[in-house]
């Protein structure tokens, strides 16, 4: 099993120099995006002396991989930080329950359930990234359809208001 690749307790929050970064930087790489893998040549870096440095070779990153870079881009411009953590990683209960956004002792409890498998290390629990983000996947999904379906039966009750608030009719 992957260990962990990023110290969560090390993630910032984007400076506003950075989200405005990140959007630009992601506006610009989406209009690149064609599904197909992306070639570009970096302009080598001047040394003090105003002399180019090593010879700089011509990088190409795969559609899937660029695609990635852009998704980490909004989200950063979202002024959200981002990690990148191998689907493989084996993650502690309080790193599963920051990424669940729920307290350690409620994800112990999901744990206990089954709703979510781990394997015990000594007497220490670990959980799979993916698994986790699986679960987190899922709740998402459930949430959207649970919320739908309380439109649809208000919509059938005649619950929903269409006039906006603060109407003068």
């Amino acid at each position: 099993m992957a260990a962990l690749a990023v110290n969560m307790e090390s993630l910032h929050e984007p400076s506003v120099e950075e989200i405005d970064a990140a959007r630009l930087a992601a506006r610009q790489f989406s209009k690149l995006d064609h599904g197909v893998p992306i070639s570009f040549t970096p302009q080598a870096r001047k040394d003090a002396k105003g002399e180019g440095g090593a010879k700089v070779e011509p990088i190409t990153i795969p559609a899937n991989i660029f695609r990635t870079m852009i998704k980490m881009l909004v989200e950063m411009g979202n002024g959200n930080a981002v990690a990148v953590v191998p689907v493989s990683a084996e993650l502690t209960t309080q790193q599963a329950a920051d990424l669940l956004n729920v307290s350690r002792p409620h994800l112990v409890k999901l744990l206990k359930e089954r709703v979510l498998p781990f394997r015990m290390v000594g007497t220490h629990r670990k959980l799979l990234a993916k698994d986790v983000l699986n679960h987190r996947e899922k709740f998402v999904r459930d949430r959207r359809d649970a919320l739908a379906k309380m439109v649809e039966l208000d919509e059938e009750l005649g619950l929903i208001d269409d006039e906006s608030v603060g109407s003068k009719d």
